[in-house]
């Protein structure tokens, strides 16, 4: 049995922290500093945690790598089985140019340039979110805003802010499912509460949208369609997370909120032209005249339902059938905590059937049936999807081969305790580490990963929720997503704006501060009897 110290260098509480932050600043450093690729910087950091974890910590070389091979199976199973699975979803629509009749669609749901904003940025960038995540919805929305007439800085901007309520649940709820898994917390506990955290995000982001879009006059005019569509996206991600599905929390409300965005008579109102003239002084997409017949429209619309049909099911006990999952020891492994009591890493659940990714796989099968894509070629867009992805996979399971190495070596709990000593202040500073690994790592997955089981053993230590700073580092994290080097150059790259990151990054950092200083009160408030009644 590998017990873990928490003070293995020179019985020095502090000495032993800045050793164990080694492998966290190595990635950091690559990352924002020498700008080195994320999936190279991911295993550089994992082969510092491994050497760290087996030099000071004594943590034995086979427990280490095996701690490590945990983490790479995580990340395959079910992390990048469900960002896959999604976006092979997504290819096929657009191989079969449904993709491009629902953009259509959406166009001719409104000619008011701040209500299509809020259409296509906000609803649909959220269903984006949910079925693929990591950077799809910017360059998407944006490339779409970009042909009603948008100008390419201010398409770009309004789909970088817009991308922040859903990232949380996003890719079938793949950021929250890996900090529950990180810090061994129950699952429908930290969903619950970043539930109660994101949804506030909501109702502010759309009037914020309809500020960048047209100013002071786009929040005088179309403030009622705006909060209608906040407030209804809020209510169904708090609700939906809360008592229904995690994986269908985005997707809900991304239907809900345009449901009722398009129910507000206002929004059905013709633009007058001099607000059409000021916003969409860019060249519109020719195509957006051709009328599509009725039931190209419904094959548009029927991957996304057969997402939300397929994957509905209850996640809390006794709310539905009981799904096969099997737990295993995970062998080469027996580690103990420092009251040398055995950790959870020493088990690993394997859901078998009834995991998002597994659930998104048939529908995108049921998608191929209804857009009538042969199998040969629905095969070769999933090999198609896996080949693109297979940075994100090296990187995603790097960083957390990382973080399981981490926490099992003992340096998460050394560099928690040493954090503990901030107090109650952790409550305020909880989000805006969340934000500080998104801005870097560009995932809100890769920052839980690393950070979330620093964050629940501060709590412990200092006497607060560890379900709130859980939460608090994944909502805190959904707003640095937008300042992140990875989304900037996918935004630029959409619209035609590559080498002006720059740019781009100095017109989105104050709102990304801004609302990182919102949820920074949110969670200090619901750490008090302020809104402390919000919580679980």
């Amino acid at each position: 049995m590998f017990v873990q110290q928490l003070e293995p260098v020179a019985d020095s509480l502090t000495l032993s922290a800045l050793i164990a932050t080694l492998p966290l600043l190595t990635v950091l450093a690559l990352l924002g500093g020498v700008r080195m690729r994320a999936h190279y910087a991911g295993p550089i950091g994992l082969a510092v945690a491994v050497l760290v974890a087996c030099l000071p910590y004594g943590m034995p070389l086979g427990q280490t790598l095996s701690s490590g091979a945990q983490g790479v199976l995580f990340g395959l199973f079910p992390i990048m089985w469900i960002v896959v699975n999604a976006l092979w979803v997504y290819r096929m629509t657009v191989r079969t140019d449904h993709f491009d009749v629902l953009r259509r669609s959406f166009g001719r749901l409104s000619d008011d340039p701040r209500v299509q904003a809020l259409v296509i940025a906000f609803c649909f960038g959220a269903l984006l979110e949910a079925l693929a995540g990591f950077g799809a919805p910017v360059a998407i929305c944006a490339v779409m805003l970009v042909a009603l007439g948008f100008d390419p800085v201010r398409a770009a901007v309004v789909a970088l802010v817009a991308n922040t309520a859903p990232v949380a649940f996003g890719a079938m709820a793949t950021p929250v499912v890996t900090l529950a898994q990180v810090t061994g917390l129950p699952l429908e506990s930290v969903a619950s509460v970043v539930g109660r955290q994101t949804p506030l995000l909501a109702l502010v982001v759309p009037l914020l949208l309809v500020v960048l879009v047209d100013g002071r006059r786009g929040l005088r005019e179309t403030w009622v369609p705006a909060l209608a569509c906040g407030t209804a996206f809020a209510v169904a991600q708090f609700a939906v997370s809360n008592y229904l599905s995690v994986q269908l929390a985005d997707i809900a409300a991304a239907l809900v909120g345009a449901a009722a965005l398009v129910a507000v008579p206002a929004a059905r109102r013709p633009a007058e032209e001099p607000v059409r003239a000021a916003v969409l002084t860019g060249v519109r997409s020719d195509d957006l005249d051709h009328v599509d017949p009725r039931p190209e429209v419904l094959r548009a619309y029927a991957p996304y339902a057969l997402i939300v049909a397929i994957s509905h099911r209850p996640d809390r006990p006794g709310q539905g059938p009981v799904t096969a999952t099997r737990t295993v020891n995970w062998p080469f492994l027996d580690v103990a905590n420092p009251d040398v009591k055995p950790v959870s890493g020493n088990l690993f659940a394997l859901p078998l059937l009834a995991t998002g990714g597994t659930l998104v796989l048939f529908a995108g099968i049921a998608t191929a049936a209804v857009l009538r894509v042969a199998a040969r070629d629905a095969l070769g867009e999933w090999a198609a999807t896996v080949r693109e992805l297979r940075h994100a996979i090296l990187t995603v399971t790097s960083v957390l081969a990382l973080a399981y190495v981490m926490n099992l070596s003992g340096q998460a709990a050394t560099i928690g305790h040493f954090v503990a000593a901030a107090g109650a202040g952790l409550a305020f500073l909880s989000p805006v580490l969340g934000w500080f690994g998104v801005a870097v790592s560009g995932s809100d997955t890769s920052a839980n990963a690393l950070f979330g089981a620093l964050q629940v053993t501060a709590a412990r230590e200092s006497g607060l929720s560890p379900d709130l700073l859980a939460a608090a580092n994944s909502s805190g994290g959904v707003l640095g997503k937008m300042i992140s080097p990875q989304n900037l150059t996918i935004a630029c790259a959409a619209v035609g704006l590559k080498g002006q990151e720059g740019d781009l990054l100095r017109k989105v950092l104050p709102w990304s501060l801004g609302l990182l200083l919102l949820m920074c009160l949110i969670v200090v408030a619901q750490s008090s009897f302020l809104l402390g009644w919000m919580l679980p």
